[in-house]
């Protein structure tokens, strides 16, 4: 589940969920290691969900994603701990 995204996974689509615009959806790959993760899969950010951007805020922080069939709104640093590849 903690691995160090390559250069090459990177070309592949997968980014960082921070990096996703208003509307466009995303699979949840992987977290970046370290505490926030086990909150995150708390809250339904597991590996493998479908992730939609529904908000962003006008300076650009929270977002608001649609998750596990619910709207949860995350700081632009938490979202920068989830990989998710673009559908």
């Amino acid at each position: 589940m903690f691995k160090q995204i390559n250069k090459q996974e990177m070309k592949k689509g997968i980014i960082k969920l921070s990096s996703l615009t208003t509307g466009k959806s995303a699979v949840i790959i992987e977290f970046e290691k370290d505490d926030l993760h086990i909150k995150l899969m708390e809250m339904g950010c597991v590996p493998g969900e479908t992730v939609k951007i529904e908000k962003i805020a006008p300076l650009g922080d929270p977002i608001s994603i649609m998750v596990a069939g619910y709207n949860l709104s995350l700081r632009k640093t938490e979202a920068d701990h989830i990989w998710v590849e673009e559908i």
